[in-house]
């Protein structure tokens, strides 16, 4: 198959089009990437900057307070945390209690 110059120039073109077309909407999607990178790390130095300013705050007097704070707050992440598991467990009991009737069917003498 032989191509004239025509149908090469045209098939240059397409190419270089294709590869220019690819390059730009790579620039799109990374600076779109970037942007969301950027605001994370603002996000997350700003938490870091309150776990920083809040460790600068103590000293040896305001220490116990400071500690019960954080106990109080952990404490209530566990009975949030139990509330779900307990919730999750209500949902579940119906389901395992069927198949332990059913276990239990199958042990009886016939």
């Amino acid at each position: 198959m032989k191509l004239s110059p025509k149908v090469l120039k045209i098939l240059l073109i397409v190419v270089l089009l294709g590869f220019g077309i690819g390059f730009y909407m790579q620039d799109v999607k990374h600076e779109e990437s970037t942007a969301h990178a950027w605001k994370a790390n603002r996000y997350n130095l700003d938490c870091f900057n309150k776990i920083m300013e809040y460790n600068n705050k103590m000293n040896s007097s305001n220490w116990r307070v400071l500690k019960d704070s954080i106990d109080q707050q952990l404490d209530t992440l566990m009975i949030l945390r139990f509330r779900k598991e307990v919730d999750s467990l209500d949902d579940a009991e119906p389901q395992a209690y069927s198949d332990q009737v059913e276990v239990h069917a199958s042990f009886m003498p016939q």
